[in-house]
């Protein structure tokens, strides 16, 4: 399996109501010092609905980019329970997925 889709097959094990990070998944895929990589392969995604890529943020817990915005990426989380702060940042200790 190439990068791109580890780390889509990864992104989809993510449940809703969690999140993960770039460096995580990297991590995960035994890369990791990928994780910008990781995110690329995230921006490529275009199964948004099937892949769920708007789980995953930064490791400071910003929400980060996302193919169709970040104001989206937002409003996708909190439909799924994430509480996302005023200034775009989630509470890891609370919504972070451990694989």
């Amino acid at each position: 399996m190439d990068f791109n889709n580890s780390v889509l097959a990864i992104c989809k094990k993510i449940p809703k109501g969690k999140v993960s990070t770039y460096k995580l998944i990297a991590k995960k895929i035994n890369s990791p010092n990928a994780a910008r990589a990781v995110g690329n392969a995230l921006n490529k995604n275009k199964f948004l609905v099937k892949i769920p890529c708007h789980r995953v943020v930064l490791s400071s817990g910003f929400v980060g980019g996302y193919a169709k915005g970040a104001k989206e990426k937002i409003k996708l989380l909190e439909k799924e329970g994430v509480f996302v702060l005023p200034k775009g940042k989630i509470n890891l200790d609370k919504y972070l997925y451990k694989f």
